[in-house]
């Protein structure tokens, strides 16, 4: 048996496209229109990760750190970036829109939830490139959110859209890049979102973006209301939430029927569920679905570290493609042969891609093969002969300790048998 002819057995279940050496190894209906339905060939991830940080609860965050992390967002190469609003201090304002700048000139900067002809204004003097205008998603009840549009009896779904439209026409005459940020849209039927769309359309808006605050369109329904927003003629954006854990899905699924721009986040941070992550966001559509992103994929990994230190919110070990065990299948012999086959049959993307790597920690139920990698990882070198025996010593004192060992412990196990 040669690893060729292995080798061989599983390239015959392949496909170019969903499978790239050293990059990817995906099911091909993923790449067939016929299963996974059209694809655009880009599409572009809007990070809002920096509005996201007023949502999360307890995070200081140092103006040096803060700095740094704006830095690593644009280099990861996001083309769009949405910041906190208005209400921050305007030195953090013009910090954050200089180092994008700095960073990645073409990226296109966005003032968030613009309410007003003032608002606006300011979001220009600024040196923003774009605003979002808030469109309530109610009649009588968007006076939950804004209680200056009068009273529940003064209050329509007519006179919440035409002040919205009053803003928008300013902020076109302005100059400014100006999206209708349609709230709530889970509550909204197709037929009132393409009539609020074509209005807000007719009032000067490039784009139509649908923020889906309490995650409750699932990929089919949200799909349905892109559809019903794109044949009003914009170009539309989603902002989908992780309630069901589905904000990837949404995300594909909108992208799929016409969206040509997804609100995501690193690490997912928002408040509530959060955000479809921007890292397994980008994994999806470039490995398999094979839609451009832009990104820096390399950078992922160390930008979603990063930003776990400056929030102190650390996300799962397993969190998708960036965890710290995105790529661990534990210790058992079966992982080191797969990986010296083929290291894309477990692992469908290669870790390194993002910036991260596989673990085969050693473990009770490793074998001499996990052992032997292990030590070469560590720099020891010793006799094949007296793997089977460090093993032993291993397994019996992960035993005795209920645990398993440090880099360390391993190291003073193969001393002994240290060739010098």
């Amino acid at each position: 048996m040669t690893v060729e002819r292995l080798r061989a057995d599983i390239d015959g279940s392949r496909v170019p496209g969903a499978y790239e050496p050293g990059r990817w190894s995906v099911a091909p209906g993923n790449r067939d229109p016929g299963v996974a339905g059209a694809m655009p060939e880009a599409v572009r991830l809007r990070d809002t990760t920096l509005r996201a940080l007023g949502s999360l609860s307890d995070v200081p965050v140092a103006d040096a750190d803060r700095a740094a992390f704006v830095a690593l967002l644009a280099g990861s190469g996001v083309p769009e970036i949405v910041t906190g609003g208005l209400g921050r201090d305007p030195d953090q304002i013009r910090g954050d829109l200089a180092t994008i700048r700095a960073e990645n000139p073409g990226c296109v900067t966005i003032c968030p939830f613009v309410g007003s002809v003032a608002a606006a204004e300011r979001a220009l003097e600024y040196g923003y490139d774009a605003v979002q205008i808030a469109v309530p998603g109610f009649g009588p009840a968007s006076l939950i959110y804004d209680s200056s549009l009068g009273t529940p009896e003064e209050v329509t779904r007519r006179t919440v859209v035409e002040r919205s439209t009053a803003v928008i026409e300013r902020a076109h005459a302005l100059g400014l890049r100006v999206a209708g940020a349609m709230m709530m849209v889970s509550y909204l039927t197709p037929r009132v979102l393409a009539e609020t769309a074509s209005a807000l359309v007719a009032a000067g808006a490039d784009e139509i973006d649908l923020f889906d605050g309490p995650g409750a369109a699932g990929p089919e329904a949200l799909a349905d209301l892109v559809r019903a927003t794109v044949a009003a003629g914009p170009d539309v954006a989603v902002h989908p939430h992780n309630t069901f854990g589905l904000g990837v899905a949404c995300a594909v699924a909108a992208v799929r029927v016409g969206a040509s721009a997804v609100e995501v986040s690193v690490n997912g941070y928002c408040g509530g569920p959060g955000n479809a992550d921007l890292a397994a966001t980008a994994a999806a559509f470039e490995a398999l679905y094979g839609v451009r992103t832009g990104l820096r994929l390399a950078g992922m990994t160390e930008l979603a570290r990063t930003a776990e230190r400056l929030t102190g919110r650390p996300v799962a070990r397993h969190q998708p493609i960036t965890g710290v065990d995105a790529f661990n299948w534990g210790g058992g012999d079966w992982i080191a042969v797969e990986h010296d086959v083929d290291p894309l049959l477990h692992n469908c993307v290669e870790p390194e891609l993002f910036g991260n790597r596989r673990r085969v920690p050693l473990t009770e139920q490793s074998g001499p093969r996990v052992l032997a990698g292990v030590l070469r990882d560590l720099g020891i070198e010793v006799a094949a002969a007296d793997v089977p025996e460090i093993l032993d010593a291993c397994v019996r004192e992960m035993r005795a300790l209920g645990r398993l060992l440090h880099d360390d412990e391993i190291k003073a196990l193969a001393r002994p048998f240290r060739r010098q």
